[in-house]
């Protein structure tokens, strides 16, 4: 049976360089695909994995997530009266009604683990999610990846990363999991190393942006010295859960687009656009007379 997880947390204080000048003003998670926002897609994969407290980790200099999650008074009262009732729903259906975002400043970048730390007082004492909103992933009408993992927990599974294979050579870009060449769709981890060089990775079996997590991994989290790049790193307090618990490595059923970069983004805009029930067709047959 299917795991609800009531948190999901979303470390979102990154400054997005690699989108610069744009990221200047606009969070990199706001940038579009289509018609929505990266971070709307991140939320309504956690919000059909059961989530209703969204933990938001961001910078003091972030206010754009926090605005678009709001209600937007003049905007929704203009539409009203405008009779555009269709625009309406679109801008009042950003969030369920029963889920309620929380923020939670991380005052340093001091790494992917210590924001995951950050939303410790939030997320208490329960298994938690966290998702990258860079990585989109998509699944068409099926279940979001986040969900999927969420059903592996249980007695003898206390968390889940989701993983693909990525060419040898990029193995220094990810966080790469040993799983003993056990090949099945949910492999327990043996050991994960942070962006390992190819010629000393276990593997090329690299972390993508979703976990499930137990509450354990705050205390691990809190003795966790500077690894990689002198930040907290999460993998290395993941390292230290599986001497206690299983971990599974988890090949998620899905498309993943990597929008932390540009081609990425633009991948996932015209992935998108095709499956569009209103430009998919126009869309295909511009790229053909491309």
């Amino acid at each position: 049976m299917s795991q609800r997880l009531r948190k999901v947390v979303f470390p979102v204080a990154g400054l997005g360089t690699r989108f610069l000048p744009a990221t200047k003003v606009v969070a990199k998670e706001m940038l579009p695909v289509l018609d929505r926002p990266l971070i709307q897609y991140a939320v309504d994969e956690a919000v059909d994995a059961g989530a209703d407290t969204l933990v938001f980790v961001t910078n003091r200099y972030k206010h754009a997530i926090a605005d678009y999650f709001d209600k937007a008074y003049e905007l929704e009262n203009k539409l009203e009266q405008s009779g555009k009732n269709e625009l309406l729903a679109l801008v009042q259906g950003t969030l369920p009604r029963h889920v309620r975002c929380v923020f939670v400043t991380q005052p340093e970048a001091l790494g992917l683990g210590h924001a995951v730390l950050c939303a410790k007082p939030v997320v208490g004492d329960e298994p938690f999610g966290v998702v990258l909103a860079d990585d989109l992933i998509w699944n068409g009408e099926g279940p979001g990846a986040l969900r999927q993992m969420a059903s592996l927990l249980g007695d003898d599974v206390a968390g889940a990363v989701a993983v693909e294979e990525v060419p040898r050579d990029q193995t220094h870009k990810y966080g790469i999991v040993d799983t003993g060449g056990d090949a099945g769709r949910a492999a327990r981890m043996r050991h994960v190393v942070e962006k390992p060089k190819p010629d000393v990775a276990p593997s090329n079996l690299a972390i993508v942006g979703r976990y499930v997590l137990p509450p354990r991994i705050f205390p691990l989290l809190e003795t966790t010295r500077p690894g990689a790049g002198g930040e907290i790193q999460l993998t290395d307090a993941i390292e230290a859960l599986l001497g206690e618990r299983s971990v599974v490595a988890y090949r998620f059923e899905g498309t993943r687009f990597d929008c932390g970069n540009k081609l990425g983004l633009v991948q996932a805009t015209v992935h998108m656009a095709l499956h569009d029930a209103q430009i998919g067709t126009p869309t295909r047959a511009f790229l053909d007379a491309l």
